[in-house]
């Protein structure tokens, strides 16, 4: 390791072990996720695509990451390496395959900061009445570059500090819902709705409601309102129990989402209708502030301030994963070494950390001078990346345990078959993300890139870019690939289970 990595022994600086409990890795899974950002932004598209069977839609997406989920948990066993899928896949499948995931992970970080960033500060601006200021492309602008800046400062000076602003925000955003949710629903019951209200039911549930077609589309904008709760996972280095605590964190996070946005789903679909709500889909997050208003009245800075608290738990939480795989990336030699350097004082991985809010504050800022509509047909592109590392982490689950999947059925049906239909599912949505993008009319702007819609093209452009980024360090430093993928140890696995705080790169002999 670098000489500037030394701590003031001379050792190694590590990351520091054992710096986060269970519930703080499962706050910052659950914030990772934006709920309530996630909710304004898709309730729309997807009431307009499935109607009332939304909240089964929400139902049927919870179902591939509840498998992945299962994955990340049994591979964490067996390596608690912060890069997660980078580190997996390279044991499972090789080099190639491990680096192009960890370049997914890290790129989805570098698209999503500014806008999660943008819509913290509309939100929060909105909330105390500034409006005016949201519509001053400058002063949003520098406000959201400036809060990036904030939050990144915070990953920075430690895990503890983090998990405290997180705690803070989560607890802030779930009161808010719930608020709404009560008096959407009071509102329906007592008829006082500005809407043409519906009484809930559970056929609402159904995700096949709307038929086949309807629901492949809502299951694209459906499956990616989970996407975030791995980052307890990306922080499995710095959490208590190691072995078994941030996988548990990830599950976990995915069934509380499950219940937060089928509730959520439910009031909204009840208070407004699915006829405005279709009517009004392009309206996206701000059909959210409208109903806020609507819902709440002179209270509605209640459900801006949900909005707004879990943007920015989000932004910050978002730059974990990107930073900590990059970390684990250039400790491999995967990437160059300025990238592995850890803080003496913080042990946090700070130049990683500052090289991810410095891309995306760049891509925020060069996409919108493109124009609005550029910035959201590269979050589109986000389901592109998303799909392919879950994808690829469901199978690698597989691969890795292949010679112990039928010696159990709890192997067979948690470790084997579980991730592998998950894999199964997010690869044929990746499919068809590519045909649906493919079209310019899908796209958010409804214009044409190369004879394609732009979200396709930037997903295009970003894989080209880490091809060749990898093959790059492969000519300077092919230290990295030649490393050969293994099989697991059940008695590794077991060794791990009963672990606390194991660093990485302790078990490498375990391949066969």
């Amino acid at each position: 390791m670098a000489a500037e990595d030394a701590g003031p022994a001379g050792r190694p600086v590590e990351l520091k072990h054992n710096a986060i409990g269970f519930v703080d890795a499962l706050v910052i899974g659950l914030n990772s996720t934006s709920p309530a950002y996630s909710l304004a932004a898709v309730i729309g598209p997807i009431v307009a695509l499935v109607g009332i069977y939304a909240p089964g839609v929400m139902f049927a997406a919870f179902v591939p990451m509840l498998l992945i989920a299962s994955a990340f948990y049994y591979l964490n066993k067996v390596d608690q390496d912060c890069g997660t899928t980078f580190s997996w896949v390279t044991r499972a499948m090789g080099p190639w395959a491990g680096w192009l995931g960890g370049w997914a992970i890290a790129m989805t970080g570098v698209l999503v900061v500014g806008s999660l960033a943008d819509v913290a500060v509309t939100f929060g601006l909105l909330a105390v009445g500034l409006d005016s200021w949201v519509d001053n492309t400058f002063v949003r602008q520098l406000l959201t570059v400036l809060l990036i800046l904030a939050m990144t400062a915070v990953c920075v000076v430690g895990t503890e500090l983090s998990a405290k602003v997180q705690n803070v925000l989560i607890l802030a955003q779930v009161v808010c819902l719930l608020i709404f949710v009560v008096v959407a629903f009071y509102a329906v019951y007592s008829g006082t709705s500005k809407y043409d209200s519906v009484e809930p039911a559970l056929s609402w549930l159904n995700p096949f409601g709307a038929g086949g077609a309807a629901l492949t589309g809502g299951l694209l904008l459906g499956v990616f309102i989970y996407w975030g709760w791995e980052s307890a996972v990306n922080l499995t280095e710095e959490v208590e129990n190691s072995a078994t605590a941030p996988g548990k964190a990830g599950l976990w996070s995915t069934v509380i989402l499950l219940v937060t946005y089928v509730s959520v789903g439910f009031a909204v679909v009840a208070y407004a209708g699915p006829v405005f709500l279709a009517e009004n889909a392009d309206e996206e997050e701000f059909l959210f502030a409208q109903l806020a208003g609507d819902v709440m009245g002179g209270w509605d800075w209640i459900l801006l301030l949900a909005v707004c608290t879990s943007a920015i738990a989000s932004t910050q939480t978002t730059i974990i994963p990107a930073s900590r795989t990059a970390l684990s990336m250039a400790r491999r030699r995967a990437l160059p070494a300025h990238y592995r350097h850890i803080s003496p004082r913080f042990r946090t991985p700070d130049v990683s950390t500052w090289w991810v809010a410095g891309i995306a504050i760049a891509w925020y800022l060069i996409v919108n001078q493109i124009s609005s509509n550029a910035l959201f047909d590269s979050l589109t592109a986000l389901s592109l990346l998303i799909a392919f590392y879950y994808s690829l982490t469901g199978l690698a689950c597989v691969i890795y345990y292949r010679r112990h999947l039928f010696e159990s059925v709890h192997n067979f049906l948690l470790i084997g078959l579980g991730p592998l239909v998950g894999s199964g599912l997010l690869a044929w949505l990746l499919v068809r993300s590519v045909s649906d993008m493919a079209d310019p009319e899908n796209s958010y702007s409804g214009t044409s890139w190369f004879g394609l819609g732009p979200p396709l093209v930037i997903g295009i452009g970003i894989a080209l870019t880490g091809v060749i980024a990898m093959i790059v360090q492969r000519l300077v430093d092919p230290t990295f690939w030649r490393e050969r993928p293994g099989v697991a140890d059940p008695e590794l696995v077991h060794a791990h289970a009963r672990a606390r705080g194991r660093g990485p790169g302790e078990d490498q002999g375990e391949g066969s």
